[in-house]
């Protein structure tokens, strides 16, 4: 207790946990877009319990993998070295879970170009479009997600109770957000192509980084925004363009 309160004195550590609430909020963006999309494809009555459920998840596995910080580090730690780069479980789990989004991305965007194609929809068919199945690909994606958010926390700050206070601070922006984001992703089909393709560049992401090659984030979420902003000034331009056909039609 006595070191929480000589913590809590210490104005560098204020500055750290901004910064660290900041950046887990920033990298939970990620994990949030994938768990719209995904529970967007289950019927209306299980979406948001399944968005619940994945986002508590994310959270218990957090705060799980807080607990065995002494063992993620390790995870940093090249286990065996190809092509001149040394991989360590950390690359492996980035880069498997780089090519799943990848994948998952380009079949989504493959159904959205050619909806009439059921047999190759991964989401759309009966077997997967389950609420255990949604759950458990959510589950898949919040370990690459977490093992990330939480090597980059260690990175950050040596001080345990700072990582549990922004990944509680940043899963709880997350639930709150998570409804409001599915629904405007749902409402604005164009979104979703756009979602889809940050998917993919974020899947790109995490291979290049599980290869040795390091991506500046400030780059891709530059890009993310950049992009999300034409596409609200293109919605913005519809919707004047509908208003405009309407008011001619009353005339």
């Amino acid at each position: 207790m006595q070191d929480l309160m000589l913590l809590a004195q210490d104005p560098a550590a204020w500055v750290a946990l901004i910064t660290l609430v900041v950046m887990e909020v920033v990298l939970g963006i990620d994990n949030l877009i994938f768990i719209s999309i995904l529970t967007n494809k289950l019927p209306s009555e299980h979406r948001e319990k399944a968005r619940r459920i994945g986002i508590t998840l994310a959270l218990v596995m957090r705060l799980a993998l807080l607990g065995t910080v002494a063992w993620i580090v390790k995870l940093t730690t090249p286990v065996f070295e190809a092509f001149g780069h040394g991989f360590s479980w950390k690359d492996m789990i980035l880069i498997a879970g780089g090519l799943f989004l990848v994948w998952k991305a380009t079949k989504e965007i493959h159904h959205s170009v050619d909806p009439s194609d059921h047999g190759e929809d991964f989401i759309a068919s009966s077997a997967i479009n389950s609420f255990a199945a949604a759950i458990g690909q959510i589950l898949l994606l919040d370990l690459v997600f977490s093992v990330d958010s939480i090597i980059t926390a260690v990175g950050m700050t040596p001080h345990l109770p700072i990582m549990v206070i922004a990944v509680v601070a940043a899963v709880t922006v997350m639930l709150v957000a998570a409804t409001p984001l599915a629904n405007f992703i749902e409402r604005n089909p164009t979104i979703v192509m756009l979602a889809l393709a940050f998917l993919l560049m974020i899947g790109t992401t995490l291979i290049a980084e599980g290869m040795g090659l390091h991506v500046p984030k400030g780059y891709i979420y530059a890009a993310m925004a950049f992009s999300a902003l034409v596409e609200v000034l293109n919605m913005v331009a519809r919707n004047a363009r509908l208003r405009k056909k309407e008011a001619g039609k009353l005339h």
